[in-house]
């Protein structure tokens, strides 16, 4: 641990943004010693994963699964604290709803002999390849925490490790998901049950590495937890610790421009003056920070290689307040659109454009939990993936807005029109504004395509300036909220790599 005598006298590391990634780096820093500042350009800690409170509703803005236990764990021992003392996790049950086209639908619970029941139900033999598909995603988890995820790698050397590279090939890296989850299943609905999971990423089966399908694991094996209050607890739990190491936060406090002196960064311009800093963490989208420098030189990646890229998807989210309950909605439910592939082409195809027939999320922890809606109503926040970069405006959303509710009195028998206490959308220009968003991105950087994952995503430390770095969902490991965390762990070593 590096120590000075004076608070004055210590390195200081300053962030950009007070996302997931930044809560989680700012107190491991402060805890080895560093004076660290986080500069957020809005109102509140969080980033992507902002509250929005109306009408005594509370609005999760961003992530709703809580996934991964062992991350959170991880973290917080650093600092001898345990995650299931500071939230009240609750396992909801059934996991989540599917609705089919067919009008049909589906539980998948926290059994597995049910969930191989099921399985089984809709495909001859597919309970026991069900077991057998989790046994290697299972596999698959356990070797990426143990091999790669908590690892920095700058270059091709890093994976000449006999062992690493055994696993590297054993956990079929340069297949799809698509033709992975094939291997298994014939049904298309239940393709589709295991596939879900991609939107997290930002993905689709076809560009997925099959590498994912670890994501089963979380799922099936292990289960999606809740923090009752909302996902938004996470999030003052982080900063509440982030608090009691040190950390100072400046709220409403935008970076204009970052500062350089040939190959360091000595601070950056605010609307508040210029703060001065030994080093530059961002946990905004990399595209962003980079536009930020004073001298353009000095970008490890322009604007022709990511116009090379692949973003994200971004979202259309409604977050409703609902006059009453809805008994056929669980606090996950999602509907799976007639036509699965045009959905995803909508996103990834040459030519994007609004999907027509979508499938959809809906997150409604009313179900669950009494506190985060007034008696006798639900809290509603429904999510459809579209493609980064499309045009929206105040009357495109209004006029998508109703076409969702609509499409899901249609497909689902919910009606929703006439029972709305309150209403606000989210779109691809809000993520660009509020979040300095690439494109409008929802999720944070680039999908999780082959070439655009692990060694190939952008590196957590700058080509061209020796004390900036990044955290977050913009490079390694990835997107989601447990990628973030550990992606602070990986940032802190390169800090202490260079200032100690």
């Amino acid at each position: 641990m590096r120590k000075s005598k004076t608070t004055q006298h210590k390195p200081h590391v300053v962030i950009i943004g007070a996302g997931i990634g930044s809560l989680a780096a700012s107190a491991l820093l402060a805890k080895d010693g560093y004076r660290v500042t986080v500069l957020e350009k809005n109102e509140q800690a969080g980033g992507r994963s902002s509250l929005l409170v109306d009408q005594g509703f509370r609005f999760d803005m961003g992530p709703s699964w809580y996934l991964m236990p062992e991350v959170f764990e991880r973290y917080f021992a650093h600092f001898g604290k345990d995650p299931k003392t500071l939230l009240d996790l609750q396992a909801p049950d059934p996991q989540y709803r599917i609705f089919f086209h067919d009008k049909t639908h589906v539980d998948i619970v926290r059994n597995l002999d049910k969930n191989c029941e099921l399985f089984e139900s809709i495909e001859e033999g597919a309970g026991h390849m069900l077991r057998a598909y989790l046994a290697d995603s299972e596999r698959k988890y356990e070797a990426s925490l143990a091999h790669f995820l908590y690892r920095n790698m700058d270059s091709v050397f890093d994976l000449l490790n006999v062992d690493l590279m055994r696993k590297g090939f054993s956990l079929d890296v340069f297949g799809t998901m698509d033709k992975h989850v094939g291997r298994y299943f014939e049904s298309e609905k239940l393709k589709q049950i295991i596939e879900y999971t991609l939107v997290f990423l930002g993905g689709a089966p076809s560009n997925t590495p099959a590498l994912f399908s670890l994501m089963s694991h979380l799922d099936f094996n292990q289960g999606v937890l809740y923090p009752k209050g909302g996902f938004y607890k996470v999030v003052e739990a982080l900063y509440q610790n982030a608090i009691e190491q040190g950390v100072t936060f400046h709220f409403n406090t935008p970076v204009s421009k970052i500062l350089t002196d040939k190959r360091r960064i000595v601070g950056v311009q605010t609307n508040t003056g210029i703060i001065e800093a030994d080093v530059l963490i961002s946990n905004a989208d990399y595209v962003h920070t980079e536009d930020l420098l004073d001298n353009a030189r000095l970008r490890t990646y322009d604007h022709a290689y990511w116009s090379k890229k692949l973003p994200a998807p971004s979202a259309f989210l409604m977050y409703l307040g609902i006059q009453g309950k809805l008994p056929s909605l669980r606090h996950h439910t999602l509907y799976f659109g007639k036509n699965w592939i045009e959905h995803f082409e909508s996103i990834f195809g040459v030519k994007p454009y609004w999907p027509k027939n979508p499938s959809l999320y809906i997150n409604a922890p009313s179900v669950s939990d009494h506190t985060v809606a007034p008696e006798g109503c639900e809290n509603l926040m429904i999510l459809v993936p579209v493609a980064a970069g499309l045009s929206d405006g105040s009357k495109w959303k209004k006029h998508y807005a109703d076409f969702i509710l609509d499409y899901i009195e249609k497909n689902m028998n919910i009606r929703l029109h006439e029972r709305i206490l309150t209403q606000k959308i989210f779109s691809v220009d809000d993520f660009t504004d509020r979040y300095n968003s690439w494109r409008g991105n929802a999720l944070g950087g680039l999908a999780h395509t082959l070439w655009q994952s692990a060694l190939w995503r952008p590196k957590n430390k700058s080509a061209h300036l020796k004390n900036l770095f990044f955290v977050g969902a913009n490079t390694n490991p990835g997107i989601g909220v447990p990628p973030a965390i550990i992606s602070a762990e990986l940032v802190r070593q390169r800090v202490n790599t260079l200032l100690q």
